[in-house]
């Protein structure tokens, strides 16, 4: 959780958004309460559906809450738009054509009250080698590189992001991730959503997951992973039935890898002290504790009714 001597960068109270379908209504956010402290970098997951886009659409004003509040430092979030203080970055959207990167930039910080320098947000974000392309050549990797620098100009202080390393390459996400720790150092508050979950491990000072429209885990990766109480059992265990292993007690699943096992254990040390009197030709064994995509898989496979975290 936030520092408490830390102010608040976002406030949301009983946030709530239904769509309406042929099919019946849709419960997008079901009565969300979450506080971000400013200066901290949060990372949003969960599977489709899970309400993270619509989340952020209310955050950034683009969508009216059915109920609840949202609060952007102290105020509301067309007012903090209004003053510069929130930089975007959305899966939707293009970007003005005919102009050259440099001039779209020149023309986006002219309308910000306090923007940064357009050199500055181009040694930033390193795009210089785009600085003089119109925008209708740049692939989509480049592309998002150009939105990227658009949403910094404005020198935000809450700075959301949602999805936004899709269409990057290894060495442009690198890149990317790079520039927003030293982003971050400044002191910005930061909130991304991205399928990327090593990213959310690697960059988040902490995670919110969601499930079904509701938080249902907060807290910093660690302590996500420590809520999923397996761990996991490799061995080189050519010959060895599944069967007899899954048998093995503390032994949740069991499956093969090449000459190699995997075991799921409710209880890894039960599952050790069963596995090498029963199979003594056992070598090269490692037990490694659940890992995010573990967390997120259990967590968010069966929440629970008005779970929150």
């Amino acid at each position: 959780m936030p520092p408490t001597d830390s102010p608040t960068g976002i406030r949301l109270t009983g946030l709530t958004k239904t769509f309406r379908s042929p099919a019946g209504p849709v419960h997008a956010v079901r009565g969300i309460d979450l506080e971000i402290a400013g200066g901290e970098t949060v990372a949003l997951l969960g599977p489709n559906g899970a309400g993270k886009s619509t989340t952020i659409d209310m955050v950034l004003g683009l969508l009216p809450p059915d109920a609840g509040t949202v609060e952007i430092f102290g105020r509301s979030p067309d007012r903090a738009i209004a003053s510069g203080a929130i930089g975007a970055m959305l899966q939707t959207g293009g970007v003005i054509s005919d102009l050259s990167v440099r001039e779209l930039l020149e023309m986006t910080s002219s309308l910000y009250p306090h923007p940064l320098a357009v050199d500055e947000v181009v040694e930033l974000t390193r795009i210089g080698d785009l600085a003089g392309r119109k925008t209708t050549k740049l692939s989509g990797g480049q592309t998002q590189r150009l939105r990227f620098a658009l949403s910094l100009v404005g020198d935000p202080d809450l700075l959301v992001l949602d999805e936004p390393t899709v269409a990057m390459d290894v060495e442009t996400r690198r890149q990317f991730w790079t520039t927003m720790r030293e982003f971050a150092g400044r002191g910005k508050t930061i909130v991304f959503a991205t399928h990327y979950l090593e990213e959310a491990d690697d960059y988040a000072d902490r995670i919110v997951l969601m499930a079904a429209g509701r938080i249902v885990a907060d807290g910093p990766a660690t302590e996500i992973k420590a809520r999923v109480g397996r761990r996991v059992v490799r061995a080189t265990l050519p010959t060895a039935d599944l069967d007899d292993l899954r048998r093995l007690p503390g032994v949740a699943s069991a499956e093969r890898r090449g000459e190699g096992v995997v075991l799921s254990c409710t209880d890894s040390d039960g599952a050790l002290r069963a596995l090498l009197p029963a199979f003594p030709d056992a070598r090269d064994i490692e037990v490694s504790g659940a890992g995010l995509e573990d967390a997120f898989l259990e967590l968010t496979a069966t929440p629970e009714e008005g779970a929150v975290a």
